[in-house]
């Protein structure tokens, strides 16, 4: 459980340094994320939740 609260964490921590370093862009994304279609946006998430998986499959297999 402690693993997961640390990845939670982290998440935060990337998100916020996004924000801070670049707020201008994160705004421009954001508006272009607006534009797009609901299954566009589903799409792209699947695909990012994907990576997401594989990568941490092998980062746990590797250590």
């Amino acid at each position: 459980m402690s693993d997961l609260w640390a990845a939670l964490c982290l998440v935060a921590v990337l998100e916020g340094l996004v924000l801070f370093a670049f707020p201008n862009a994160w705004k421009r994304m954001a508006g272009q994320m607006q534009a797009m279609e609901g299954r566009q946006l589903r799409t792209a998430g699947a695909l990012l939740l994907c990576a997401g998986l594989v990568t941490l499959y092998l980062v746990r297999r590797a250590g």
